[in-house]
């Protein structure tokens, strides 16, 4: 049966939820609840830490079970998430979307005075678009037949009993396989060919391009750009002698792919010498400098992308700048562990931005304005530093000791997914040990419960003395921002 106190600590419960008042209920747990000034919920876990709800200042609201739901909804978008990465349902304005581990994926999006849209992948099968226009449309079944338009990187792909048949559109290109990948030929807008592949094949288009082979790949020779008064022009009889030429670039390989050499003065200047490729790298030039003695020591700085391997996998170092932020990264074994330093190159006196991952221990983030966050313990987000469903759903789990900082001395630390948990700000302290003990303090007043307030004492601002108060289910006090709750 159940016990007295658990129906105290349930309607204790339900009367905070009345009162409005208060920055946090714990009645750990069942529920532990951030309270804004207003009385409304900011954030909340029941079950803890299972279930979730939370509300952003900017009015976007997510909720769900951990780690089976997640349901988000920002500005007109709603996402809802079973069982990531699984299923995911997603709708915005006049467009929906629904996906099966990107394997099956529906979209239909309504077109003003049109039909809908409608898009069905079932990878690697079926492929469906259907807009209404004959042009835009397409329907394939694999290996059956269809056709395939603007997907996989071709206008057009047409097949019967794949691989019997398959004819493929490009860039004005019809290149016909019959069947695939032995017999192509090519023709249309100048285009012509014939490959019978791997043995030999030729296709070419005049003032265009130029392309043989023979016992692909290990004889090739290929031109483009006919019409320009230097061709590029690649040639290759491999393992033995590669080498590409095109207008200011040179780059040739003996005994491929281990030795060799580049040297290139357009569109920057470049020179490079390679031996036991890709063990022993030199190279010198305007935008690019590589200096590579793997697995020991490797450097290299291309376009601004300074990178540095010690010992590899053991140490890497990596430094660039990205739209006014000089970056910096530092990792051990890859994720064992890893940091991330973020500084202005626009107010270089401005506190650098941190994250730390100490894998699978420990994550910390220090935005350098004053927010900081740690959490212990953190196997997760080292391996998905953007992916927000994995950091609501799986990150909570493993939560033992979590640290947030809003500002300098504004706090808050839980243990144990807010069995324990105490903060303190200018204007207020609070500690909480689930629904057993509760104290919290603002400046002139003091309360402090047992048991979601079965025992209650509150400092009277006026007098200094304790009031004792039985069953008094009320917050422990008013905020600030809001008016005191009535005796």
């Amino acid at each position: 049966m159940i016990s007295r106190l658990t129906v105290w600590l349930v309607f204790a419960a339900l009367a905070g939820g009345v009162a409005g008042h208060g920055r946090e209920r714990n009645v750990w747990p069942f529920f532990v609840q951030q309270v804004n000034p207003d009385g409304t919920i900011a954030s909340g876990e029941y079950g803890v830490p299972f279930g979730f709800t939370k509300t952003s200042e900017d009015g976007s609201q997510l909720q769900g079970i951990r780690p089976l739901y997640l349901h988000t909804r920002s500005g007109s978008r709603e996402t809802t998430r079973l069982l990531y990465p699984f299923f995911t349902w997603q709708k915005e304005g006049d467009e929906r979307y629904f996906s099966f581990f990107s394997l099956v994926n529906f979209r239909r999006e309504e077109n003003p005075g049109r039909p809908a849209a409608r898009s069905i992948d079932v990878w690697p099968f079926y492929f469906s678009h259907d807009s209404g226009e004959p042009a835009e449309s397409y329907r394939a079944l694999f290996p059956l037949g269809g056709t395939v338009k603007r997907r996989f990187g071709k206008d057009r792909i047409h097949f019967v009993l794949f691989p019997l048949y398959a004819g493929v559109d490009n860039n004005g290109a019809h290149t016909t396989h019959a069947p695939w990948p032995f017999l192509r030929f090519i023709g249309g807008d100048g285009h012509q060919g014939f490959e019978f592949w791997p043995l030999f094949g030729h296709r070419r288009r005049a003032g265009d391009y130029d392309r043989q082979f023979y016992l692909w790949p290990l004889f090739y020779k290929s031109a483009k750009n006919l019409s320009e008064p230097q061709p590029a022009v690649s040639v290759g009889a491999l393992p033995f002698y590669t080498r590409d030429i095109a207008p200011g670039y040179i780059n040739e390989t003996y005994g491929w792919p281990f030795f060799g050499y580049t040297h290139r003065t357009e569109p920057y200047r470049y020179d490079e010498q390679r031996y036991f490729w890709p063990f022993f790298v030199q190279g010198r030039g305007d935008q690019r400098f590589v200096n590579r003695w793997a697995p020991f020591y490797t450097h290299s700085i291309i376009k601004g992308y300074d990178k540095t391997w010690v010992a590899w996998p053991v140490y890497r170092h990596t430094q660039w700048e990205d739209a006014g932020i000089a970056q910096e990264k530092n990792q051990f074994l890859f994720f064992l562990y890893w940091s991330l330093t973020q500084r202005s190159t626009t107010n270089p006196a401005a506190a650098p931005a941190r994250k730390t991952h100490v894998w699978p221990l420990v994550s910390s983030w220090n935005n350098g304005a004053g927010r900081r966050q740690l959490q212990l313990l953190s196997p997760f987000e080292v391996f998905f530093p953007t992916n927000e469903p994995v950091r609501q759903l799986y990150t909570p789990l493993l939560a033992l000791y979590r640290f947030e900082q809003n500002a300098p001395g504004d706090t808050r630390h839980s243990v144990l997914f807010n069995l324990l948990s105490w903060k303190k700000s200018p204007r207020e302290r609070e500690f909480h040990l689930g629904p057993l003990f509760s104290r919290r303090s603002t400046p002139g007043r003091s309360r402090v419960t047992l048991g979601c307030g079965l025992l209650a004492w509150q400092k009277q601002p006026a007098t200094g003395r304790w009031k004792f108060s039985l069953l008094d289910f009320r917050l422990p006090l008013a905020s600030p921002a809001a008016p005191a709750a009535s005796p």
